[in-house]
């Protein structure tokens, strides 16, 4: 049992990182957490799918491709980066430790990477476009990191350096009590936030193909960028100072904000229809050209 408390708020929790139990196997909130996450995103990018071209079976094809390869690539992101973590005191490897994923340990940008190479690989073989199912994928990505957040707070990671604020969370690590920066609910709020950005704002006015997932990265790294400068157990680059994910974050940034003006501009001097009304027109074609049938 793990304590909890915001004592700015008033408020305190005890939780059990076990949930519960299964042929005395503990079932752990981290993993139910995450589980919720991408039901709920896999629910809300399916009912977007037709808004944006892609079928609800592609994208269900998708996930099932995508989403073990990126809780792989989270995990082997997160053990390359804290491999000390996973050593015995002997120095050898504990293989066992490392694929445990229940007891915390999971790196968005591992997992962000290793989905779109998936992802690619899937749509090539498919023959199906890329950037549209990427669009669909970018309201998945922000739902699930903004539940999957909580499972750190159970966890008690992801949590930032001392903090006063009325919003303080305390927690005990190693003995010791400590008030930190609830940074795992900022990035939860940074990521609601997104989302209703890209729902709201950039979908209605969408010039082309890709610019929800452009504008998620834009978003994503800004706000990682930021938060990232307030974490204690951050990921730093072999023997150095630099947070890795804080510049990924900044070059992720940049590169999506390159990229969404370069396409901007390429669609303004040679406009393409996007690829749900390249659907919509072929279907208007064919109904038309039936009706000529039928009439004949």
């Amino acid at each position: 049992m793990t304590s909890i408390v915001f004592p700015g708020l008033g408020l305190e929790c005890n939780i059990d990182p076990v949930a519960f139990h299964i042929f005395g196997k503990g079932i752990y909130w981290y993993g139910i957490i995450i589980a919720c996450g991408f039901l709920i995103a896999l629910a809300f990018c399916c009912r977007q799918a037709p808004k944006l071209g892609p079928t609800t079976d592609n994208l269900l094809d998708l996930m099932f491709v995508a989403v073990p390869s990126g809780i792989i690539g989270a995990r082997i992101y997160y053990v390359l980066f804290y491999l000390d973590l996973y050593r015995d005191a002997d120095g050898s490897f504990n293989l066992g430790r490392a694929v445990a994923i229940w007891d915390g340990g999971l790196a968005i940008y591992g997992g962000i990477i290793a989905a779109v190479l998936a992802g690619v690989i899937f749509c090539r073989v498919r023959k199906l476009p890329f950037w549209p199912m990427a669009d669909c994928a970018a309201y998945g990505l922000l739902i699930g990191q903004l539940v999957g957040r909580w499972g750190n707070f159970v966890n008690q990671e992801a949590y930032g350096g001392p903090c006063t604020a009325l919003w303080r969370m305390g927690i005990t690590k190693g003995g010791v009590y400590m008030e930190v920066h609830p940074t795992f609910l900022y990035e939860s709020l940074w990521n609601l936030a997104g989302l209703a950005i890209l729902y709201f704002l950039v979908r209605p006015r969408r010039k082309f193909d890709g610019q929800l997932f452009l504008s998620y990265i834009l978003w994503y790294g800004l706000g990682r960028a930021w938060i990232e400068g307030m974490r204690a157990d951050s990921l730093y680059l072999f023997g150095t100072g630099i947070r890795v994910s804080q510049a990924l974050a900044i070059l992720s940034a940049l590169a999506a904000a390159a990229v969404i003006g370069y396409r901007l501009y390429r669609q303004k001097k040679n406009p393409k229809p996007l690829y749900v009304e390249q659907l919509a027109a072929a279907a208007a074609s064919q109904t038309e050209e039936t009706e000529e049938k039928d009439k004949e």
